[in-house]
């Protein structure tokens, strides 16, 4: 009897790794582009609008503090969430949910009707925004190359920054003609018309798909290859099996904190925590502070258009040297740039009228000295942890960096109703201080392996 020959054992990551970027890809990394871009243009929403809705609801910055920290509470817990779903369900379903929830709520908010209203539609539009990142890095990542991996994942992640300028050039426009209301509407249904598009074009992973190793994701993984390795013989694909090796090795948080990592993980996570609490202060607090410093609404949402333009120009940048670079070296002195920048900001004092030229390319400056640090981040781990620990090392950096970013959004209203103008851009300074003391706490997987017992097993 003439048996079949045993099927080839094929890892996808292997494939894709030594394959070009095709057209195939390409598509996939726009369509997530514009994912994040509704983010970003829905995660800053209530930072362009929050003067108008202060003034609707006659709320001073105490008041305004818990509508504007409830979307970042459900950003953390929807990257929990929303966003573990991803490894049970698959990419592309976690995705389309995150949509739907963030888009739904959105629109939501802009039918509420009293800061309660307000607050819980946030909160849940937090959830689905939170979600929809740890998923679309997911796909992202897995359809790269790895030669082009750091490229792309930056490249896709700018729609952060895009939607959030994208939104304070229509606050900027449209807010005295379409109220705040109308600007949530926007967030809420534009979502909601893609995601008849991702539902249509989206694919799933992969990698999602041979982890789970199912006889009938063997076509499905075999018909995705076939688009990104057009060159490969389609029979030999039809004939494989396909493995994903080492995805039964799992780190652990208890290794995070044993002796030799402990003081890494204790760098890295002040790092995040500070980083991340400057940044998000510093942007879902700047309309407002710009209107207490006596520009009208319109023209202080144009604050969160200078403050992400910056970032975006220089990201590229950042990503292509910081392979090449001593991250910390790099992430140190754009830190020290940004409690620079911090100074200026607070020796301005609440002249916006008088200097509105010199506030506005500080404020520009700030994106570089403050935002463009969370670019750097993601290249911290590589060098605080090795190999085997980087995924769940990152995971919980991620983690306090959230963390981060709710006490940062707290506390923008406290410092400001506190110290006023000034008393809010002098206050940045003290966590981006303590985040370069975590910076060079750091050490590399190099020295940290000459200064501990190299035969420890991680």
């Amino acid at each position: 009897m003439k048996t079949s020959p045993a099927p080839t054992l094929t890892d996808p990551r292997a494939l894709i790794d030594a394959a070009p970027l095709g057209k195939f890809q390409w598509q996939i990394f726009v369509l997530c582009f514009f994912v994040t871009l509704f983010d970003g243009f829905d995660t800053q929403a209530i930072a362009y609008t929050g003067p108008a809705i202060a003034s609707a609801f006659n709320l001073g910055p105490s008041e305004l503090t818990p509508l504007i920290v409830a979307g970042t509470v459900g950003m953390a817990l929807g990257a929990i969430s929303l966003g573990s779903l991803g490894d049970r369900m698959g990419r592309r379903p976690a995705i389309l949910l995150a949509v739907l929830v963030f888009g739904i709520f959105s629109l939501a908010t802009g039918f509420a009707r009293s800061p309660n209203e307000i607050l819980l539609a946030r909160f849940f539009t937090g959830l689905g925004m939170g979600g929809a990142i740890p998923a679309v890095l997911s796909l992202v990542s897995e359809f790269a190359p790895a030669r082009h991996r750091g490229l792309v994942i930056t490249g896709v992640l700018l729609g952060l920054p895009t939607g959030a300028i994208g939104g304070g050039l229509l606050g900027a426009q449209l807010l005295s003609h379409i109220g705040w209301e109308g600007i949530f509407m926007v967030g809420g249904i534009l979502p909601l018309i893609y995601l008849l598009i991702l539902s249509a074009r989206l694919p799933e992973s992969p990698f999602f798909l041979a982890v789970q190793d199912l006889p009938r994701h063997r076509q499905k993984i075999t018909a995705l290859l076939g688009k990104v390795l057009p060159a490969v013989d389609e029979a030999a694909l039809r004939t494989a099996s396909f493995v994903m090796p080492g995805e039964s090795v799992r780190a652990s948080f208890r290794m995070l904190v044993k002796p030799r990592f402990l003081r890494n993980t204790l760098a890295v996570w002040i790092t995040y925590f500070c980083n991340w609490a400057a940044w998000f202060m510093l942007l879902l607090w700047l309309p407002s502070v710009l209107k207490v410093g006596g520009l009208p609404p319109e023209q202080a949402a144009l604050g969160t258009v200078v403050v992400n333009s910056p970032a975006i120009l220089f990201c590229l940048f950042m990503a292509y040297y910081l392979p090449k670079k001593p991250v910390r070296l790099l992430l140190t002195g754009t830190l020290a740039f940004g409690i620079a920048v911090a100074l200026g900001l607070g020796l301005t004092g609440g002249m916006v009228n008088e200097r509105w030229m010199l506030v506005f390319f500080l404020i520009g400056a700030a994106g570089v000295g403050i935002g463009l640090p969370q670019i750097a981040l993601n290249y911290v781990v590589l060098e605080a942890y090795p190999t085997e620990l980087r995924a769940t090392g990152a995971g919980w950096a991620i983690g306090m960096g959230r963390t981060g970013s709710i006490v940062g959004a707290a506390m923008g209203g406290w410092c400001l109703k506190a110290g006023g103008v000034a008393g809010f851009y002098y206050a940045l300074i003290v966590p981006l201080l303590l985040a370069i003391l975590g910076v060079l706490m750091i050490r590399t997987t190099t020295s940290a392996t000459q200064q501990n017992n190299p035969s420890e097993s991680v």
